[in-house]
């Protein structure tokens, strides 16, 4: 035997239904201090400096990402 119900209801009607608590006060909470965080620390930033947090080893990272990137692309390995 099989027996299939369909319940029709939104997030909001699920959580009273099964007694869960209402945090979404809390995520928004959260949300908006991990916002303010990020924008301080991107506001303190110079370019430059967000570039080398980006790429640590600088230009040469980023070549060798980018022959990585190729030679896994062509199913092959480079020797040196």
């Amino acid at each position: 035997m099989k027996v299939t119900i369909d319940v029709d209801m939104t997030p909001e009607e699920g959580r009273r239904f099964f007694g869960l608590p209402d945090v979404q006060a809390m995520q928004q909470a959260v949300m908006d201090e991990m916002q303010r965080q990020i924008m301080a620390g991107l506001q303190a930033m110079t370019p430059e400096q967000m570039m080398k947090s980006w790429f640590p080893v600088g230009v040469q990272g980023w070549e060798q990402l980018q022959r990585a990137f190729w030679e896994n692309l062509g199913g092959r390995k480079k020797e040196e």
